[in-house]
């Protein structure tokens, strides 16, 4: 028996290298331009000194915590532009500026790999291409990682400490209180108004109705909010502090990395400090309303009942979702806005039937019409994508332009500060630059949504997948509207805007 050993063919070596680059950027506005500028020309200067590269993009994140993967949006471009087979490098300073993660970090690194990216970290000389071992990778993002939780953990145990002695006051006071050295100090106008609160619910109000009470009167709220809702009426009513005492860690930070804050369902102790800070309402005020809340609830019936339409039907005036309600022994759907009163719409109230009916006339139709609808989509995206060379080029223009302007603004800015450019000409000549990197930052998140089209076309594709399957029938199906439908909107009494998954909305009459 003969065995005859078959080699993969190997990928012809390319006489330039794509490179991309990737770095974290200052969070703040005026020096993000800046740093931005010096990254671009830096990274320009590589390109020059190694003329083997030749840079596709500069892909940059705000200074955001580099523990979670989630939240940087210039990372999962530079990631779609890998699995595009844009980019053949990855250059990046440090393995810290990459992740400090060590879980996504190996993870990323080695989808990266099987798709025949390298990522190369300068600051520890570390080369993916190279690597025989991922242990070497490791090191360095364990011991970024370690840093982060150090920190981490070294805040947590001051914070218990200071909860086991009752010295742990809140970062952000509540609506009634001031922080002032660190202790919360009664603010006497917004006290007038949690007191009202308190009054009027014992006096039979509900909350929305309270809430609706003060947006009427334009009572102010803090931090700019324009108006209450029943949620933060809900919140006031439940939160010990006005009676002066404090209930201390109910929310906590995870131990591991990514680190998230999550309600404290029991995980962690918690801490009952008594006469914690001054007190607004009475205690005998306090545990009244707490038993009146408890009697209502009784009277509602308890829980609420999910249904397969909740949280799917918006209403086109204010936005909110639709809630349902038996009228006569029938189904019905209204916006939840108008049914408790937080808002005044125009719309009408649907009978459940009707849209499950137009739900299915609406996919009969696109059943039989949908690889003329879909491929349509399909191809125009694809033909969009086809263009992507042509705007990385565009943006790495755009990206040098933006070096050079903010680069002469500084010149004008120390010219002015030295007493050389007089204010009149310096506003003028800022004003110019200013307005033209504004412009300039507009094409780019331009070009940029251009690039953005892979999740789409994949959604496309696996509705089109979806309906190949399907076989009509008169019954609604719930598990396919969750699966094809993100929303639904109700347009009017007689029509239903569909949006279905990749960017699909189809309108459907009912009769």
């Amino acid at each position: 028996m003969n065995v005859i050993e078959i080699t993969a063919e190997k990928k012809p070596a390319q006489d330039t290298i794509r490179l991309a680059a990737y770095c974290r950027v200052s969070s703040d506005s005026e020096d993000q331009l800046h740093s931005f500028a010096v990254q671009i020309r830096y990274y320009k200067d590589y390109e020059r000194r190694h003329p083997q590269y030749r840079l596709v993009d500069i892909y940059a994140d705000e200074g955001i915590t580099g523990t979670c993967m989630d939240k940087r949006d210039d990372l999962h471009r530079l990631i779609r532009d890998c699995k595009k087979g844009l980019i053949d490098r990855i250059i990046v300073k440090s393995v810290s500026r990459f992740a400090r993660n060590t879980q996504e970090l190996l993870a990323t690194i080695r989808f990266l790999k099987d798709i025949g990216v390298s990522v190369y970290f300068e600051e520890q000389g570390i080369d993916t291409d190279k690597l025989n071992s991922e242990m070497i990778v490791t090191f360095p993002g364990m011991a970024a990682q370690q840093e982060s939780e150090s920190i981490s953990g070294n805040m947590r145990w001051s914070y218990k400490k200071r909860m086991e002695s009752g010295d742990f006051n809140c970062c952000a006071p509540a609506y009634g209180f001031d922080l002032i050295d660190g202790n919360l100090v009664i603010n006497e106008t917004e006290a007038v108004v949690v007191r009202r609160i308190f009054s009027m619910y014992l006096q039979g109000y509900g909350k929305q109705a309270i809430a609706n009470k003060l947006n009427e009167e334009s009572v102010p709220r803090r931090h700019g909010t324009k108006l209450w809702y029943a949620f933060g009426i809900d919140y006031m009513l439940n939160n010990e502090r006005y009676m002066g005492d404090a209930l201390l860690q109910k929310k906590y930070t995870t131990d591991t990395l990514p680190f998230k804050k999550v309600k404290n369902r029991g995980e962690r102790p918690k801490y009952y400090v008594e006469n914690a800070n001054p007190a607004i309402v009475s205690r005998e005020t306090y545990a009244a309303v707490q038993e009146l809340q408890k009697s209502r609830q009784k009277n509602m019936g308890g829980k609420k009942t999910s249904y397969p339409l909740t949280g799917m039907l918006r209403c086109p005036d204010c936005g909110r979702s639709y809630r349902r309600q038996i009228v006569r022994g029938r189904a019905y759907w209204l916006c939840s806005g108008r049914a408790s009163g937080a808002t005044i719409c125009s719309s009408q109230r649907m009978a459940e039937s009707d849209v499950h009916e137009a739900f299915n006339k609406m996919l009969f139709k696109l059943k039989k019409h949908h690889h003329a609808i879909l491929g349509a989509l399909i191809r125009d995206i694809e033909v969009m994508q086809s263009k992507t060379s042509e705007n990385h080029e565009k943006i790495a223009e755009i990206d040098k332009e933006i070096a050079d302007l903010a680069a002469r603004n500084l010149v004008i800015v120390r010219l002015h500060t030295s007493g050389i450019l007089n204010g009149s000409d310096y506003s003028a000549q800022s004003s110019e630059i200013n307005n033209r990197i504004s412009a300039l930052r507009s094409e780019r998140k331009k070009k940029l949504a251009e690039d953005e089209g892979d999740e789409q076309l994949d959604k496309l594709k696996e509705l089109q997948s979806i309906l190949d399957e399907y076989e009509p029938t008169e019954a609604f199906d719930e598990d396919l509207f969750h699966q094809i439908i993100e929303k639904a909107v109700v347009m009017s009494k007689s029509g239903i805007a569909f949006y279905l998954i990749g960017g699909l909305k189809l309108t459907e009459a009912i009769a």
